[in-house]
C-alpha cells in the first residue's frame, strides 16, 4: 500500500507504477444489486437463462459496474492523505475492452500519470487497468483525473 502525505510525494510518483489489487470475484448477486441501483436490467446482465444462449454463454457484469470498483480496488493500492480536499475531477478516457463474465475474477493495476501544478494544489491523472484472470485483454482501461486542493 502506497501512502501519499504530501504534494511533493505525489509529484515524485508521476509516471510510476503504483501496484495491483487483490483479485475479486464478480458474482451474480453483485451484478443484480448494481442493476437494481442503476435501473439497468438488460437481459445480458440479469437473465441467466436467456444469457446462456447469448453471445457470451452467460451473464456479464455491467461495464459501469466494473468501472465503479476502481475506488475500492484502488484503495488497496494507494491512498492520498495529502492536506486539503481530494476531488474527482473526471475521466479523460474509458474503454470497456473485454466483458467480465459472472464468476470471473478481476483485479486493478494502477499507474500514476501526469501530475501538474494548479493554482490551489495539484491535478493528477491516474491510469487504471482492470484485468480479468486468465484473459489476455483487460476488462476496462480508464484514465481518471483527481484534484488535490490545499
Amino acid at each position: 500500500m502506497r501512502v501519499f502525505t504530501t504534494f511533493d510525494e505525489v509529484a515524485e510518483a508521476a509516471g510510476t507504477e503504483l501496484g495491483t489489487s487483490d483479485w475479486v470475484t464478480i458474482d451474480q448477486r453483485r451484478v443484480n444489486q448494481f442493476a437494481d441501483a442503476t435501473g439497468d436490467h438488460q437481459w445480458i446482465h440479469v437473465d441467466l437463462e436467456r444469457a446462456k444462449n447469448g453471445p457470451f454463454g452467460g451473464t456479464i457484469a455491467h461495464g459501469y459496474l466494473t468501472l465503479s470498483l476502481v475506488p475500492w480496488l484502488g484503495s488497496q493500492i494507494f491512498t492520498l492523505q495529502t492536506p486539503g480536499a481530494k476531488l474527482n475531477y473526471g475521466v479523460n478516457k474509458v474503454r470497456f475492452t473485454n466483458p467480465v463474465l459472472v464468476g470471473k475474477r478481476i483485479r486493478l493495476h494502477v499507474a500514476m500519470g501526469e501530475v501538474v501544478d494548479i493554482p490551489k494544489g495539484k491535478q493528477l491523472t491516474v491510469k487504471h487497468t482492470i484485468e480479468i484472470e486468465g484473459e489476455e485483454k483487460p476488462a476496462c482501461v480508464a484514465e481518471t483525473v483527481v484534484l488535490l486542493l490545499a
